[in-house]
C-alpha cells in the first residue's frame, strides 16, 4: 500500500501501487474532473506533483515544459510509491449553472391531476365483535380498492395508524399496492418531484400532488461530468471495474442535493415525497439504475432497456419515501431516450396538428423528431459537447463569467461581449461562440469554410501558432483568466462540425419521407441552451434551417416540462407511450446518404445558398 496526499485539501489515502491517480482521488473525495472520461485527452485532471513519483503512462496533451514543471495527468498516472500531487482549484464562479431556479421552465399538467402516486383521505370502520375483518380488509373496504398489495413496513405500522385518529387516516396508493398509512388527513401534505436528468445539466420540480402545482425548482450540473463530457466518454469511462457504480452515485448525488434542498427550503420532509417521474436520455437512465451501458455505443445499439418500470425509490438510490414508485419517460433507441419522448409532450407533435413539424433538443447531444398527429420519426445527431464548451480552447459551459454575446465592430473589426453576470470573461459559452461565428462571417473575417481572413481581420485581432490563426475575442487585461480568449481555426472547425450535424440530420429526416424544410409548419426548439439561441445568428450560421421565423417555437426545458405532466397527469402518461409506439428511429450512422448531407453542411451557412434565401436578400 502507498500514501497519496492531496493537497490544497490536505486528504490523505491510502491505496495499492499501481492504482491511477483519478482512482485515488475518487477513494479520497477529491473531485478531480476528467470530461474526456479518463482517455486523456483534453487536459483537465492535470495535478502537479509536488514529493514522491508517478509512473506517467501517456503524456497526452501536457507539454514538454508541463512535464518538467511535474505536471501529470491523474486518468493516465499511476502511483508508484508515496506521493503527493496538488490539484488546481476552479474558480468559485465558474460552479453555477446558468440553468437554475426559476429560470427552468414547467408547464402545469394538462388534464385533471392524477398522480400516480395519490392520497386518499379514509374514515375506516373500527373492529368488533361483530366486524371481524382484519385491519387491512377494512381499510381495503373503505378505500374500495379491492385487494391492496403491501410491504412488510407497512403492516407494521397500520395497526397503530387506524387507532390513533378513530380510524381517520390517509393511504397513499399506487398501481394496487399500498404504500403508507398515516393517521389524520395529510391529503394536502403530499408532493412528487419531476426530475430531467441532461448530460450536463439535471433539474428538479418540487410539486404539490394534490393541484400539481410546482412549489419550487432547482439545477445543478451532473456529477458525472467530471467523468465525462458527452455520453460516449461516460460509457468508456464505466468500463473499467468500479467505475460504473461511481457514476452512479455521482447522479444521485446530484439529484438528491437538488431533492434535499428543495425540501429544507420549502418546509417539506422528504418522507412527504411520494413519487418521482424521471426524463432523461437512454445512456444517463442506464448510468442512474447501474446498468452496464456499454452496448448502446456497440453495433446494433440495443440498450438494456428502453421503457423502464415503475421502480421503488429505495431501489433507485433517490431519497424520498422509500416505497415511492419512480416512473420513467419511455425511450425510443440508444439515442432517443425519454427526454425526447417527454418533450414532445410540449410540443404541436402530442396533439391533433396535422401540420409536419419538427423537434429539435439542442445540447451535449443532439436529437431530432419530425411528424405529425399521425406519424413519427426520430435521430440523434453525433453533435459532441462543442456547444457546452467543451473541444473550444476558450470555451466553458454558461455559467458566471462566461461570454454569452457576442457583438463585431464592423469598422475596427473588434468584438464587443456581454458576460453572464457582469465582470470581466473567463471563457465563451454556447450562445456567445454562435454570435461569435455569425458576427465574423456577416463581416468577411471568417469565409465560409470557417477560415479567418488576415486581409480583413485587423493585425492586433489575430494570433498565429505555428500555422494555426486565431481571432482575438478578450484582450487579457479584460480576462478573467490574464489571458487573452482566442479562438483559432480548430475551434471554429469543431464549432462547424457541432451545427453541420444538427442541420443535416433535420434534412435527411425530412428527405427520407419526401419533405423539405418549407413543408414544416412549426420548428419546436427545446433544451436549456436552445432557449439562449439568437435566432437570426443561428440561421445565418446553418444551424437552423430559414424557414419564416413565425414558425419557431422555444420550449426551454421540454424534458422537464414532461416530466412534471408525467407526475400529475394520467392523460400525459398514456400520450408519452403513445408517442413512442409510434415513432420510428433511424440511426444515422447506418444510412450512406448522412455523410453527404453532413459534409454539404459543414459550411457558413451551407454549400447550397438557395437553402438560405434570406441571407441572399430573398426575404425577411
Amino acid at each position: 500500500m502507498t500514501t497519496v496526499t492531496f493537497l490544497p485539501a490536505g486528504r490523505t489515502v491510502q491505496v495499492d501501487e499501481g492504482t491511477a491517480l483519478l482512482d485515488a482521488a475518487t477513494t479520497a473525495g477529491v473531485l478531480v474532473e476528467a470530461p474526456c472520461g479518463g482517455e486523456g485527452t483534453c487536459g483537465e485532471c492535470r495535478l502537479r506533483v509536488e514529493a514522491g513519483a508517478v509512473e506517467q503512462v501517456r503524456a497526452g496533451c501536457l507539454s514538454n515544459e508541463e512535464l518538467e514543471e511535474g505536471w501529470v495527468l491523474a486518468c493516465s498516472s499511476r502511483v508508484a510509491g508515496d506521493v503527493t500531487v496538488t490539484v488546481p482549484e476552479e474558480p468559485e464562479e465558474a460552479r453555477g449553472p446558468r440553468v437554475a431556479g426559476r429560470e427552468v421552465d414547467g408547464r402545469p399538467a394538462e388534464a385533471g391531476i392524477e398522480p400516480f402516486a395519490r392520497r386518499v383521505a379514509l374514515d375506516v370502520e373500527p373492529p368488533s365483535l361483530e366486524n371481524s375483518f382484519s385491519d387491512l380488509e377494512r381499510l381495503e373496504r373503505a378505500a374500495d380498492a379491492g385487494t391492496l398489495g403491501c410491504g412488510l413496513q407497512v403492516l407494521r405500522e397500520l395497526a397503530a395508524a387506524l387507532r390513533s385518529e378513530d380510524g381517520r387516516v390517509t393511504a397513499t396508493i399506487s398501481g394496487g399496492r399500498l404504500l403508507r398509512v398515516q393517521a389524520g388527513d395529510t391529503v394536502r401534505s403530499s408532493h412528487g418531484v419531476a426530475v430531467d436528468i441532461g448530460t450536463t445539466t439535471c433539474a428538479v420540480h418540487l410539486v404539490e400532488l394534490a393541484r400539481g402545482r410546482i412549489v419550487g425548482t432547482a439545477a445543478d450540473y451532473n456529477g458525472q461530468i467530471a467523468r465525462g463530457l458527452d455520453i460516449i466518454s461516460r460509457i468508456n469511462y464505466a468500463r473499467t471495474p468500479g467505475r460504473l457504480d461511481e457514476l452512479r452515485g455521482l447522479v444521485l448525488g446530484t439529484l438528491n442535493g437538488l431533492v434535499g434542498g428543495l425540501c429544507r427550503s420549502h418546509q417539506v420532509e422528504p418522507g412527504d415525497v411520494d413519487g418521482a417521474s424521471v426524463a432523461g436520455n437512454t445512456t444517463m437512465v442506464h448510468l442512474l439504475l447501474g446498468l452496464d451501458p456499454e452496448q448502446i455505443r456497440l453495433e446494433p445499439y440495443t440498450p438494456t432497456v428502453n421503457r423502464p418500470p415503475a421502480l421503488p425509490a429505495r431501489e433507485v438510490g433517490l431519497e424520498i419515501l422509500p416505497a415511492a414508485p419512480v416512473c420513467f419517460a419511455p425511450g425510443v433507441g440508444s439515442y432517443v431516450g425519454g427526454d425526447i419522448t417527454a418533450g414532445l409532450l410540449t410540443s404541436s407533435l402530442a396533439t391533433d396538428d396535422e401540420g409536419v413539424a419538427l423537434f429539435l433538443d439542442i445540447g451535449t447531444n443532439g436529437e431530432v423528431v419530425v411528424g405529425n398527429n399521425e406519424w413519427l420519426m426520430a435521430c440523434a445527431a453525433s453533435a459532441g459537447p462543442a456547444f457546452e464548451g467543451s473541444g473550444v480552447s476558450c470555451g466553458v459551459r454558461a455559467a458566471s463569467g462566461a461570454v454569452e454575446r457576442v457583438v463585431v465592430d464592423g469598422a475596427s473589426g473588434r468584438a464587443r461581449v456581454s458576460v453572464i453576470g457582469g465582470g470581466k470573461a473567463r471563457g465563451i459559452c454556447g450562445s456567445g461562440m454562435i454570435d461569435l461565428l455569425a458576427e465574423l462571417a456577416a463581416h468577411g473575417l471568417l469565409d465560409p469554410s470557417g477560415k479567418l481572413n488576415p486581409d480583413r481581420c485587423p493585425a492586433d485581432r489575430l494570433r498565429r501558432d505555428g500555422r494555426t490563426l486565431g481571432y482575438v475575442v478578450v484582450d487579457e487585461g479584460d480576462s478573467a483568466t490574464g489571458e487573452a480568449l482566442v479562438i483559432d481555426e480548430n475551434d471554429l472547425q469543431n464549432l462547424l462540425r457541432t451545427k453541420a450535424a444538427i442541420y443535416s440530420a433535420c434534412s435527411l429526416m425530412l428527405r427520407s419521407v419526401g419533405l423539405g424544410f418549407d413543408d414544416v409548419t412549426r420548428v419546436h426548439v427545446a433544451g436549456a441552451f436552445g432557449r439562449y439561441l439568437d435566432l437570426e445568428r443561428s440561421i445565418r450560421i446553418g444551424l437552423l434551417p430559414d424557414v419564416p421565423r413565425d414558425r419557431f417555437v422555444y420550449l426551454g426545458n421540454a424534458a422537464l416540462a414532461g416530466a412534471h405532466a408525467l407526475l400529475t397527469s394520467a392523460r400525459a402518461r398514456d400520450k408519452v407511450a403513445e408517442l413512442a409506439d409510434r415513432m420510428t428511429y433511424l440511426e444515422l450512422n447506418v444510412d450512406p446518404s448522412y455523410m453527404d448531407e453532413y459534409m454539404a453542411a459543414l459550411f457558413l451557412p451551407h454549400t447550397d445558398l438557395d437553402r438560405f434565401p434570406s441571407l441572399k436578400g430573398g426575404k425577411e
